[in-house]
């Protein structure tokens, strides 16, 4: 018998990219680019685990 294909993953890297981005314009709004920066990094990088958790139950 053959096993069900499974489907593609879904590429998280868009997400990770416009997370980062807004976050450092965002700090540079506010006057603290290093924090908007790396609250940016933090949102984005729990976009792909959020993506790749999900993905690894379909």
């Amino acid at each position: 018998m053959t096993e069900p294909k499974k489907s593609d993953p879904r590429a998280a890297g868009g997400p990770l990219a416009l997370s980062i981005l807004a976050g450092a314009i965002i700090g540079v709004v506010y006057r603290q680019s290093t924090f908007g920066l790396l609250v940016g990094s933090g949102l984005g990088v729990a976009f792909a685990v959020a993506f790749w958790f999900f993905d690894r139950k379909r």
